[in-house]
């Protein structure tokens, strides 16, 4: 068996891992909903007891007055604080084994190519939900995030399973325009900037469902997502959206530095209206606004979620449509 074949052998095992992990996210998810429907059920019951002692009191003490204080709760808490769960732990778990097996065939990958990893669209799919994953470790191990356990390994498994089934190429020698030290800085830039982009995706679509879960007010059995009730509240994930889609921007920002430099370096031009080109520019035009918009004109709340949810759409327009159906000088090159 050589390099390359250990590498396939890697991604597929990454895949079957990847599968259990997500599979172990949801079970959590479906505890998680059914904490909220044991705690609305509870809730239920005290409020009804409570209206049978209020009815006893009139009739025993007459006028008696009303000693009970309604505290507001924070809105950024849970509305159901969820039991500390072992399926969620062990799909943390998987999802590190996945890691380190995906991580294995990138690296066996460049090891047989004798290269970076990226040069055409299975590499760089490889690659890029290697760094979404590797962003979303390093995430969860300083925030508590592990709730998006689920829409991020459920997002990577499709994307490799496209990626190993439709874009599977074998190794071949770099084209002259992509023999640069600037490939590896420009694609590798645009990959975590691409990873950070998608947390805030993912923060951004929960946002939405939070918003309209905390609208209704705090009556538990009116919940469809009943799992959403133990999430912190649309404020704070709008605030840790933000903060994943400003640094994203950033490097983004030096995604298209970089390659008006590599441009330059490949075809003696730093700019040339080339289809990839005009749409990472437009992805940087839709983030530029959001991040605009939110700042200084006051766009919070579902505004700035729809905004954030059609950059990362247009991310993915960029990766797979823009890469497929348009002609350019990045054709060949699947980036």
């Amino acid at each position: 068996m050589d390099l390359n074949e250990l590498s396939v052998l890697a991604l597929w095992s990454a895949m079957a891992i990847y599968a259990l992990a997500f599979i172990a996210f949801a079970i959590d998810l479906a505890k998680r909903s059914a904490e909220v429907t044991a705690a609305g059920e509870l809730t239920a019951s005290e409020s009804s007891a409570t209206k049978v002692q209020a009815a006893s009191d009139a009739s025993v003490g007459g006028s008696r007055a009303s000693t009970t204080t309604l505290t507001r709760a924070d809105p950024d808490a849970p509305q159901v604080q969820p039991k500390r769960s072992a399926v969620l732990r062990v799909a943390v778990a998987l999802t590190v084994l996945g890691f380190l097996l995906h991580l294995t065939a990138a690296i066996t990958r460049g090891v047989a190519a004798e290269r970076v990893p990226w040069a055409n669209m299975y590499e760089f799919a490889m690659t890029g939900t290697l760094l979404i994953i590797a962003t979303f470790l390093v995430v969860i191990a300083r925030v508590d995030l592990r709730f998006l356990g689920t829409f991020i390994v459920g997002l990577v498994l499709v994307l490799l399973g496209i990626a190993a089934v439709n874009f599977y190429v074998e190794i071949v020698p770099l084209p002259p325009a992509l023999q640069s030290a600037w490939l590896v800085i420009h694609v590798f830039v645009a990959s975590t900037g691409t990873a950070l982009f998608a947390l805030g995706f993912a923060l951004s679509v929960l946002q939405l469902i939070q918003y309209r879960r905390q609208a209704i007010g705090a009556d538990l059995s009116k919940l469809k997502l009943k799992f959403v009730a133990t999430l912190p509240g649309s404020a704070r994930l709008e605030n840790l959206a933000y903060r994943a889609n400003i640094v994203a921007f950033i490097l983004w920002t030096f995604t298209l530095i970089a390659g008006a430099i590599w441009a330059e370096r490949a075809w003696g031009r730093y700019w040339g209206w080339d289809t990839k080109e005009v749409w990472t520019f437009i992805i940087w035009v839709i983030y530029a606004g959001y991040i605009h918009a939110r700042a200084t004109r006051g766009w919070r709340g579902s505004r700035s979620a729809w905004l954030s949810i059609i950059g990362f759409a247009a991310v993915l327009f960029n990766f797979s449509v823009v890469n497929l159906f348009f002609k350019g000088l990045h054709a060949y090159s699947g980036l």
